[in-house]
């Protein structure tokens, strides 16, 4: 709570104080100077730094040219015609925050042509071939400038601005845009929500194609292993790419299939340079959770030549790194209704809560925890990035790149729970050994209770999986007129999850005395009668094997064409042909143990790992191999409904309208247009009927026509108001269209999940507005508005019924359940439709309108807000939920403060509760509750090619905070993963 209203309290600051500073002039006033003398690369930097300005000059155009030194306090227009003094160099503009330099004896190259009221500012280019962009917050700059040349509503982050922060992952670096919000898991950022949808409705594009990529939680109920259209950006680091563009709204140009938006990822090309370039990273990174020092290193090469047959480029860089993270906490299953044998209910419980726990009936039961557990989850973590890039430009009018990345994270886990999950489980209703001797009722939750005669477990499970992602994207273009140019793409991409590793060795100790407490909130406590440290205490129960595989291919062509009928008339058109394909399955193998004749013997141990409590585990390894348990299985060990694939191959083509001119003296732009998008969708798997499970071929087609409209009008050269509409689809989730049906079981009952490959898909109707102001180079403030009615909106089916109803075969129950056990039955179905809407506010500011040393401090952030509803079936009751994955509120904030030599960053990035499923057994809703994640940055420039770094992450250790029913909120996961902290150095030669 306290943290809460903190980040508003410092939003609200930041946003005042930056207020403020709209209305401040800037006043002339001196600044300190300490430049030695030395080249212009060097010194025209370092000078743009101490007078908190942007500096600009024509690309190699500070080559060869020495400065002078520069010592003292001096007024900056003064200071800078001093340092200028005896070189080629002269200011051509200067507005107070932007100097733009030029070479006094050499004529400049014509400038680009652009309506005349359009502000100077816009005429910024971000690509460094053409301008060297220096200075103090640059990258904070240049992303600016591309915001504000864009005509629909986008943010974007630049490379420095990336790797100003201290992120773990891209999903991290992501947070920081407005409107983004992020799951975490092993103590990483991993998917993301664009305006209060969830992942499955962002689209994700790298290097101009969309692209799939999936890993996996080794926490279930973060579920597990992710086969959706959600793409997995802990996959990568940061380091690799130097542009990031969050498209909110969208254009007929666009590829269709992202209603929430479009994340594009760029890496790095060697013409985004003047020459050559290389740099190094080296960082040791440290978990509070863990005693161990990981490396994360970082290297770019980059040079481009001028020769008689054209300009050439090459480009590699690589990021690699390995961390250890141990999360732990408490956990249950989940929660449910539960009957108590009045035979099984001791003297110590009251007889109003005897009657009521023996007699209740449906909803009126008690809902009690199934396995409270502790649990500890350690990951090793190993990332590696390369990417390479070619770039050839035989001349003005040709030009083609071929752009190559390859990406590999493994996870080597060991994962532990301490459970009352034995034969005689607290899993359930409770007839068996088990006895009730104290028990507290709050509500219809069974917040306390002693057992005795209850079967405990333990459980350990070694895993190991790795997703490689590998991608080549040529791409060229050809200006054929002075009016018309082509570009063309060729891409491939490929996603493979393979898991090899999940092995799980059960221990257990029979009619013991247990109990649970949640009375004093999270995380919960357990109490044993006996020493779960001691391994006489302990049998082998039981043994499982598991693999998983998932492979997701891209192969894509497209063909855009542009022909300028003049400079403020343009028609944009194009066609495109995407084939994707997704397969993958899972097998599993289990034996148990506990029933045999001769049961074998576990090889034991106590964990190190930090835990709520110590105890008794299997050595997975070692048990497997003393008792012969088969690991390596077949297609004969698939689980029912896990083997399917599925096959989209799209055709589409859009023509838009582009118009850029003035209106009344205001600049006007602005896009207008139709995509047409046909998919032929192909769904193979296994399906249930009363022969058994057969395989069946299932084939449907939609199509549509996609307009769009968007408008930017400059108000004031400072001043722009934004206006989108738009229709759009999102694609339905992998699982959802499956032509299977999967079958689980457990103690108290199981769940059937079943797809339905004649979906149609996602469609949203869009609006929005924003009103943006820019203060020069110095920070802006932007306000927005979206409303989305979508039609079709997806939604789960789910009941509560006999097995025997399902329609499955009864060889898939577990035993000792027939057709009778209660099982929950969920299927996905195209309900009535939903709507979202929202508003965001962002600000950025340089504080240079403070006096000395405060003019060196900046704060940029941002906040939506977002509400959505939609309906829900929950045991037969429809009921309305917000939106899978919506936050109504989430927020970035961070304090920056930079000189010449040193800086420092402090972040916070709040997100507010949000549901993530429709519930079940008995609870209405299942969610997560709020986070505020902090982090810090800090550097010194130890010469102008090295710097020092120092970085803190997730410096409150929040905790990730998981619950069901959304009334109650009963726990169903409070575990932390622990600080991180990183020291480490870049050189730039």
């Amino acid at each position: 709570m306290m943290t809460t209203k903190l980040l508003r309290r410092l939003l609200m600051c930041g946003v005042a104080v930056a207020g403020l500073g709209l209305a401040v002039p800037a006043f002339a006033q001196n600044r300190t100077f300490d430049l030695p003398a030395q080249s212009a690369v060097k010194s025209i930097p370092q000078f743009a730094q101490q007078a908190g300005i942007q500096i600009m000059a024509p690309a190699d155009a500070l080559a060869g040219i020495r400065t002078p030194a520069l010592k003292g306090s001096l007024e900056r227009q003064q200071a800078l015609k001093q340092l200028l003094k005896g070189t080629r160099l002269v200011v051509a503009s200067d507005d107070g925050h932007t100097v733009v330099l030029k070479v006094g004896e050499v004529t400049p190259a014509p400038a680009k042509v652009a309506p005349a009221s359009v502000p100077a500012t816009e005429l910024v280019d971000d690509v460094a071939t053409e301008v060297v962009v220096t200075g103090f917050r640059s990258s904070l700059g240049r992303a600016q400038d591309i915001k504000r040349r864009a005509v629909g509503t986008q943010d974007s982050i630049v490379a420095d601005d990336i790797a100003a922060f201290p992120d773990l992952n891209l999903a991290e670096s992501l947070q920081r845009v407005a409107g983004v919000a992020i799951t975490r898991d092993a103590g990483e950022g991993r998917q993301i929500s664009l305006r209060g949808l969830g992942p499955d409705f962002t689209r994700t594009q790298l290097n101009g194609m969309e692209v799939l990529g999936n890993t996996s939680s080794g926490f279930d109920n973060r579920g597990s292993v992710s086969r959706t259209r959600s793409f997995d950006y802990s996959l990568f680091a940061s380091e690799l790419f130097n542009r990031v563009t969050v498209e909110k709204s969208y254009a007929a140009e666009q590829d269709e299939g992202g209603i929430g938006g479009t994340i594009g990822l760029r890496t790095a090309r060697p013409f985004d340079y003047r020459g050559f370039k290389a740099v190094v990273s080296a960082k040791a990174q440290s978990n509070s959770n863990t005693d161990t020092v990981t490396p994360r290193i970082v290297g770019l090469i980059s040079n481009r030549w001028s020769t008689s047959a054209g300009e050439f480029g090459a480009l590699l860089s690589v990021a690699s790194s390995e961390n250890d993270v141990n999360e732990y906490g408490y956990r249950n299953w989940n929660w449910t209704k539960i009957n108590v044998n009045a035979a099984n209910i001791g003297s110590g419980v009251s007889a109003a809560d005897a009657l009521r726990l023996s007699t209740a009936t449906g909803m009126d039961r008690i809902s009690a925890p199934q396995a409270a557990t502790y649990s500890t989850w350690y990951d090793h973590r190993k990332r590696l990035g390369i990417t390479g890039a070619l770039q050839y430009r035989p001349n003005d009018r040709v030009e083609m790149s071929l752009d190559l990345l390859y990406g590999k994270l493994s996870n080597d886990r060991n994962e532990y729970s301490m459970t009352n999950a034995g034969v005689n489980a607290l899993t359930g209703d409770v007839k068996g050994t088990q006895k009730l001797q104290e028990a507290v009722i709050q509500g219809d939750t069974l917040v306390y209770a002693k057992w005795t005669g209850v079967d405990t477990r333990s459980e350990a499970k070694h895993s190991y999986d790795e997703t490689t992602f590998t991608q080549a994207v040529y791409t060229a273009s050809y200006q054929v007129t002075d009016a018309l140019s082509f570009k063309g793409l060729l891409g491939y991409s490929k996603s493979e999850f393979v898991e090899p590793i999940f092995d799980k060795v059960f221990l257990q100790s029979v009619n013991r005395g247990v109990s649970y407490d949640f009375r004093s909130g999270n995380p919960g406590k357990n109490t044993y009668d006996f020493d779960i440290t001691n391994a006489a205490n302990w049998g082998l129960m039981r043994a499982d094997a598991r693999e998983d595989y998932i492979m997701s291919e891209y192969k894509t062509a497209k063909i855009d064409g542009r022909y300028d009928f003049s400079p403020a008339h343009t028609v944009k058109f194009g066609i495109e042909y995407k084939d994707f394909g997704n397969e993958g399955w899972q097998r599993y193998q289990r034996v148990d143990w506990y029933n045999k004749p001769v049961v074998p013997k576990a090889v034991t141990k106590v964990f190190d790992y930090k835990t709520l409590a110590p105890y008794v585990v299997a050595d997975v390894d070692a048990t497997f191999a003393a008792t012969g348990q088969l690991r390596d299985l077949t297609g004969a060990n698939d689980q029912a409904g896990t083997n399917f694939q599925l096959s989209e191959k799209t055709t589409s083509a859009y023509v838009q309208y582009d118009l850029d001119t003035t209106v009344s003296g205001m600049a006007l732009r602005a896009n207008a247009g139709v995509r047409y998008y046909s998919t032929d969708l192909t769904s193979a798997g296994t399906l249930a009927t009363n022969n058994g499970l057969v395989p069946a071929v299932i084939k449907s087609h939609y199509d549509g026509i996609l307009p769009a409209l968007n408008i930017a009008l400059n108000l004031t050269p400072d001043m722009i108001v934004r206006l989108g509409a738009n229709r759009n689809i999102s694609r339905p989730s992998l699982g959802d269209l499956k032509a299977a049906g999967s079958v689980s079981f457990t103690p108290f009952g199981g769940s059937v999940s079943a797809g339905n490959p004649n979906l149609h898909p996602f469609l949203a109707d869009s609006i929005e507005a924003s009103w943006e102001y820019y203060m020069g180079r110095k920070g802006y403030v932007s306000l927005g508005v979206f409303h989305k009615k979508m039609d079709s909106f997806i939604t789960s089916e789910t009941a509560s019924v006999p097995y025997g109803s399902t329609g499955y075969p009864l060889s898939l129950v577990g035993p000792g359940q027939d057709a009778n056990t209660i099982y929950s039955f969920s299927r996905p179905v195209n309900g009535a439709g939903a709507t979202i809407q929202g508003a965001e506010l962002a600000v950025q500011r340089d504080f240079d309108f403070l006096p000395a040393p405060f003019d060196k401090l900046g704060f940029t952030g941002n906040v939506t807000y977002a509400t959505g509803e939609t309906d829900a079936k929950v045991d037969g009751v429809t009921y309305t939920f917000d939106l899978s994955n919506l936050s109504k509120w989430s927020s970035n904030a961070t304090i920056y403060y930079e000189t010449a030599t040193w800086g420092a960053r402090i972040s916070s990035a709040y997100r507010s509760g949000y549901l993530d499923g429709i519930g079940g057994n008995g609870n209405i809703g299942s969610g997560f509750q709020a986070t505020n994640n902090v982090d810090f940055a800090a550097h010194y420039n130890v010469t102008s090619a090295l710097k020092i770094v120092v970085e803190g992450l997730n410096l409150t250790n929040e905790p990730i905070d998981q619950y069901t029913d959304r009334y109650s909120q009963r726990s169903t996961s409070y575990t932390k993963s622990g600080r991180t902290f990183t020291l480490g150095a870049t050189y730039e030669f």
